[in-house]
């Protein structure tokens, strides 16, 4: 009776047998061992020695299947011992006789061990996020006084006619590009950008911010059957497919919201430097065509042009 209290769900009986068992059945995978070892000793003819050598391993192998068939049985009776991880005075709950119906004291041991890891993660989370902090002064960038730039404003929503000067401004910057802005639905702009006789970009903007970027071929239809630029398809040609998914992860790289200018300007000159899409050969191979496809990546620093697998 003591016993039981003592170790509530347990056998102990079984507990010590099945200890016992574990002794026996590493003793019986020594013999086997051993056996193999010595090899056929003793025996004066060679038949003699084999006959002796299996009888002696076939015995060893069914005293490790024995013993192991009867630590198997014991595990089963020894049962399944309470969780008793005190947590104050919630340990108390893991005395209540029916906790296979209310298993409170489980689930708050899964909560606090779940608390604790997004505890951790938060901690590694909140580190890396004060290392990459885009706070920059005119101190830091080394500005001088006398030409500090003029205060932009950097909240999310910005003025239209704001946007409009940015674009106008970036559209005479850039020959190479025509900027068409429209408004369809309401202050969100909508940009399609021609590229010489290449491409055709829809840029989806909210205020200032790039929101998503669909190329097409120079001569693909981009508009909708009500007259509205169309944000949604794909282009047919797999080359103008690549292209979108690397302005992407172009998006994702110039990210600058204190200065959202100079994100779009930035964007618009790596953009730019698909003028030469067919033209240009891959940096690394040296090949114009790879798998039937130009180079269609290019490097978010120096605009140099590679294949999609080059460029690894």
């Amino acid at each position: 009776m003591a016993e039981g209290v003592l170790s509530p769900g347990v056998n102990l009986e079984a507990f010590s047998q099945a200890i016992a068992a574990i002794q026996a059945l590493r003793s019986s995978v020594t013999r086997v061992f051993d056996c193999l070892k010595d090899g056929m000793r003793n025996k004066e003819t060679l038949e003699g020695r084999e006959k002796g050598f299996m009888a002696a391993f076939q015995e060893s192998l069914h005293s490790v299947s024995r013993d192991l068939g009867e630590l198997e049985r014991l595990s089963n009776l020894v049962g399944k011992p309470s969780e008793n991880h005190p947590l104050h005075n919630s340990g108390l709950l893991s005395l209540d006789p029916v906790q296979d119906k209310t298993p409170l004291y489980s689930q708050l041991l899964q909560a606090y061990k779940w608390s604790n890891k997004l505890q951790y993660h938060a901690g590694l989370a909140s580190g890396l996020l004060n290392q990459q902090s885009l706070k920059r002064s005119a101190n830091q960038m080394g500005v001088s006084a006398k030409r500090r730039p003029k205060a932009q404003p950097t909240t999310l929503v910005l003025p239209p006619q704001y946007v409009d000067d940015v674009i106008n401004r970036i559209d005479r910057m850039f020959p190479e590009l025509s900027i068409q802005l429209s408004r369809p639905n309401g202050t969100s702009a909508m940009l399609l950008v021609t590229l010489g006789k290449v491409l055709k970009v829809i840029v989806v903007m909210r205020s200032l911010f790039i929101d998503r970027t669909i190329v097409k071929g120079y001569n693909e239809n981009v508009y909708t059957e009500d007259g509205k630029l169309d944000i949604w398809s794909k282009s047919n040609y797999q080359v103008f497919q690549k292209v979108t998914d690397h302005a992407t992860t172009a998006l994702l790289h110039y990210q600058l919201p204190q200065m959202p200018d100079v994100v779009v300007r930035s964007f618009m000159t790596w953009l730019r430097s698909y003028i030469k899409l067919f033209q240009a050969p891959c940096q690394r191979c040296g090949k114009f065509l790879q798998d039937g496809l130009p180079p269609t990546w290019r490097d978010f620093r120096t605009l140099e042009a590679f294949h999609d697998t080059c460029r690894q």
